[in-house]
């Protein structure tokens, strides 16, 4: 790229550049990290001024590697910080594991301070675990929803693709991480230095946090019927207390016969098996990602007994839930 022939004109109530502290935890996603620093320095860049630095710290101030393999010198240690730092946790795969007491009580000790913090990706699980979301809207990406939702009951879980609420600040991960810096960068200096920004990234579609994660039921089945997306989305809403397809199809104006031809028309499958693999998919993230137990999985994903759970599981996973557990054992990731 070459140098802009005319900088944005910004808004600034001039002083020091703004400093975001990066807090690196072991297996962070690189998009969701990388896509946060290239704003900032195109913010820079576009602005022809010193807008924003930023330094990368984590556990023992040496160097982590990101889930992609590749190792990251860090600047510092887990230190104090100034009370006008913007602390971003960046984290990615076994965020439970990497989410240690030491990086928990470092956080709830700078955030005495007042400190604005966001957690990309599934760092907001570390926000969470500190104690740092209680009472706040939240979001974390859409396969790690579920195990959150279990066991974070005190933060208002949404499906945005970024949430601010005060001085916190949650990603669902991946590019969703430009989104949060471009509102930060229109809202510290001007929605012109941000659009700026994203048309160097060929980022031609900002999202807002009234955005969702997911794609819509239409396009991710590829089907386009309005009725068969509305049953559809009913029973994604409704996994812990299963709705009947009668039910169902009268919510839609049709009758029984009507809503089964037209799931075996468009998904080859009846409305109760499209519902049972739905909540059995719901059951198999909470196995994976949670401590849950099997019967307290079974009942949140609307199995009466866990001896039908199980043979359910089986018969779709070819598996046993207690095995699943097992194999697997307990993480929260991407």
């Amino acid at each position: 790229m070459t140098e802009p022939q005319d900088h944005i004109s910004v808004t600034s109530e001039g002083g020091r550049a703004e400093r975001f502290v990066f807090v690196l935890l072991e297996q962070f996603t690189l998009l969701s990290f990388a896509s946060a620093v290239e704003c900032l320095r195109l913010a820079n860049r576009m602005s022809g001024q010193q807008l924003f630095s930023w330094i990368l710290v984590g556990e023992g101030g040496e160097s982590v590697t990101c889930s992609a393999g590749t190792e990251f010198r860090l600047d510092d240690d887990l230190g104090d910080l100034h009370r006008d730092d913007t602390v971003l946790i960046c984290g990615g795969m076994d965020i439970q594991e990497h989410s240690t007491k030491r990086v928990i009580g470092w956080l709830r000790r700078e955030a005495r301070k007042g400190l604005r913090m966001g957690g990309l990706c599934t760092a907001a699980y570390t926000l969470a675990k500190a104690g740092l979301l209680d009472g706040k809207r939240a979001t974390i990406h859409w396969e790690n929803q579920d195990s959150f939702g279990e066991e974070f009951e005190e933060v208002h879980l949404t499906k945005s693709v970024f949430t601010v609420d005060g001085n916190r600040m949650t990603t669902a991960g991946g590019t969703s991480s430009i989104d949060l810096m471009l509102k930060l960068i229109a809202d510290a200096h001007g929605e012109a230095l941000a659009n700026a920004v994203a048309d160097q990234q060929i980022y031609s579609s900002i999202r807002t946090d009234q955005d969702t994660q997911r794609l819509s039921v239409p396009t991710r089945i590829g089907v386009r019927h309005p009725k068969l997306a509305q049953v559809i989305q009913m029973m994604e809403a409704n996994i812990e207390e299963p709705i009947s397809p009668a039910l169902l199809a009268k919510e839609v104006g049709m009758s029984t016969r009507q809503l089964e031809r037209l799931f075996r028309r468009y998904l080859n499958r009846s409305p109760k098996r499209y519902y049972m693999e739905l909540r059995l998919q719901k059951a198999r993230n909470l196995l994976m990602q949670t401590d849950m137990s099997v019967i307290n999985v079974a009942l949140a994903c609307g199995f009466a007994s866990p001896s039908h759970f199980s043979k359910c599981y089986r018969a779709h996973y070819d598996t046993t839930p207690y095995r699943e557990r097992g194999s697997h054992g307990t993480r929260l990731s991407i």
